[in-house]
């Protein structure tokens, strides 16, 4: 090794010790009498100092040349700083290098990113020089707690017997929703390989083999639009199991998320966690991933609002529609009237509202608005009743169907939750959310389409609703949230052909596209298939959420931009003429 220690490592019982440093400069310093510089590497910084006795003139001249980002090596000896120096900031603060030797590795340009600097410049600056962005002190703190959750996932799967897998990356084309990106075959002209979405079907045939624990930190692919949370390449923990209920794969991952949260944050998790239905969750906080961080729950005030003469709220409820509202505690005096109509604005722009009504409760503890006239005062203290208010609290209702309601009404609360700080930064809530439809209907298409995907059981007793009502079957499925966001999804599987073309013939697969899709599930489920089940894990989704991250691309080393492009390789590219040939592709443009 070129260095003998890192620039983390030395503290005050290293002084006097000779020893050697490699790394970046990350900041210089010349006070005349002296140089100082920050050296910096992944481990951290120490203090460097050229100045005589201990440096020579000459290597004190060279080191003036030194400028941001020029890797040196550097031998010297510790000693501790001067009185008064001390840094309490650095894990090295108390002592520094004081030069002997000084090698320039490299020079660098002036970084247009630089790893120190306290503004960042904009995300394509950061992504086209990745190499500088990954400097940056933060970007590797990231990646490291990325390991360590990863490893301390391996870990908690080996010590339960689970075996790890590797599943092809070339595969058959199975559209189950998203987009598949397709690799055109050299061999087989007009035929191509998919890259997975998943290792779904792989994995359950691994059950069918016998292997009754896989586990895997799989790459994953789809083709869809983007955003903050969501790549066109992700890694996801997968796993399944047989002979198991979707308590036992629940019960499984709790034990991880407890492990990790132990290991990575310090943090003590009670088990089991809690669970609630997709249906409470949507009547209780309007979504299903909902944040438990805070309460303001939705509230349903349908009945109240049908004896008002305010038509705005009693034609939503003869029309069929709900009523629903939130109460933000001791929020009156913080949202002026401006603020209101900001909010107003908002959920009519983001989620399609017509409107947003609101009392203030007074401190005498009535209700108080511009439509509180259209209310008879015992029906204002039932709704003030109904949804817990006192003096000091702001009310806010959706009138519209049940899913305009939800959308509303979650994107108020959490809005609501930030702007008044109803959680602390760096509290963490785990909770399921079990038992979601098994289909929804697509009115645009007349069509079933899986909530989850096609190869999910229904809730034991639900069979009957495949043929009779499939909108009210109930899928056994589960999903982990954390913070409101969900980190993890999946079901138990369907083991029996009969049941599996039953469900292909509902979501109008017929049985030769079946066939031709998923012909090798459906001859491996008449082998004997066991009862399975699994979940796949979002690891960028895991670390953006215990890293405290609001964008997923900085869970990862080298992302693309929300145009699935490579800033800094400037993938995709164009391949050459020999290439397509080989291929036996020819490039036409869209418009031809």
């Amino acid at each position: 090794m070129l260095r003998t220690h890192t620039c983390g490592q030395l503290r005050a019982e290293d002084v006097g010790t000779e020893v050697t440093l490699c790394g970046w400069v990350d900041s210089y310093r010349d006070h005349g009498g002296g140089i100082f510089i920050d050296l910096r590497d992944r481990y951290g910084k120490t203090q460097i100092v050229f100045n005589p006795p201990d440096t020579s003139d000459e290597v004190k001249e060279f080191a003036r040349g030194l400028r941001s980002e020029f890797v040196i090596k550097v031998t010297g000896k510790v000693a501790h700083r001067l009185e008064g120096k001390v840094n309490p900031k650095l894990e090295t603060g108390e002592i520094e290098l004081r030069a002997v030797e000084l090698e320039l590795l490299n020079k660098s340009l002036t970084p247009p990113v630089s790893p120190s600097g306290q503004d960042l410049p904009s995300e394509d600056l950061r992504l086209t020089h990745r190499y500088l962005d990954l400097r940056r002190p933060e970007m590797q703190r990231t990646l490291l707690l990325r390991a360590r959750i990863i490893k301390t996932m391996r870990d908690y799967f080996d010590e339960h017997d689970f075996i790890d897998v590797e599943t092809p990356v070339l595969g058959r084309s199975t559209p189950e929703g998203a987009r598949d990106y397709l690799v055109p075959s050299r061999i087989h002209h007009g035929s191509f390989y998919a890259l997975p979405q998943s290792p779904q079907l792989y994995k359950q045939i691994l059950m069918v083999a016998g292997f009754d624990r896989y586990v895997q930190v799989a790459r994953c692919f789809r083709d869809e639009d983007l955003r903050a949370d969501r790549q066109p390449e992700f890694t996801q923990l997968d796993m399944e199991m047989s002979f198991v209920t979707a308590d036992d794969i629940i019960g499984m991952i709790d034990g991880l998320v407890a492990r990790v949260a132990q290991e990575v944050l310090g943090l003590e998790v009670s088990l089991p966690l809690p669970r609630m239905s997709y249906a409470e969750a949507l009547e209780r906080f309007g979504h299903d991933a909902p944040d438990l961080r805070f309460g303001m729950e939705i509230v349903d005030v349908s009945d109240l609002a049908a004896e008002a003469e305010f038509r705005v709220f009693s034609a939503v409820v003869d029309g069929g529609g709900r009523v629903r509202g939130i109460n933000a505690k001791g929020a009156a005096d913080k949202y002026s009237r401006r603020l209101i109509d900001e909010l107003t604005d908002y959920v009519k722009q983001d989620f399609a509202a017509k409107g947003l009504a609101w009392f203030k409760v007074d401190e005498g503890g009535k209700l108080a608005s511009p439509i509180a006239k259209n209310f008879s005062d015992e029906l204002l203290g039932k709704i003030g009743e109904r949804l817990d208010a006192e003096p000091g609290d702001l009310l806010l209702f959706s009138s519209d169907q049940f899913d305009v309601t939800c959308k509303v009404l979650n994107g108020l609360r959490t809005r609501l939750a930030k702007e008044l700080k109803l959680y602390q930064e760096g509290q963490m809530h785990f909770s399921w959310v079990v038992e979601f439809p098994m289909f929804d209907f697509d009115e645009e298409n007349k069509c079933w389409n899986a909530v989850h995907h096609p190869f999910t059981a229904t809730v034991s007793g639900d069979e009957p609703l495949l043929e009779s009502d499939p909108g009210k079957a109930r899928a056994q499925a589960y999903d982990l949230v954390v913070n409101g966001s969900e980190t993890g999804g999946g079901t138990i599987r369907i083991h029996d052909g009969e049941i599996q073309q039953q469900v292909f013939k509902l979501l109008g697969i017929d049985e030769e596209t079946a066939t031709e899709r998923f012909g090798f599930l459906l001859e491996a489920l008449k082998y004997g298939a066991p009862p399975h089940g699994g979940i796949a894990l979002g690891i960028d989704r895991w670390v953006m959420v215990f890293g405290g991250l609001d964008n997923i691309r900085d869970c990862i080393a080298f992302p693309k931009t929300q145009r699935a492009t490579d800033l800094m390789t400037h993938a995709p590219g164009s391949v050459d003429a020999k290439q397509l040939r080989e291929l036996g592709i020819q490039i036409r443009r869209a418009d031809d």
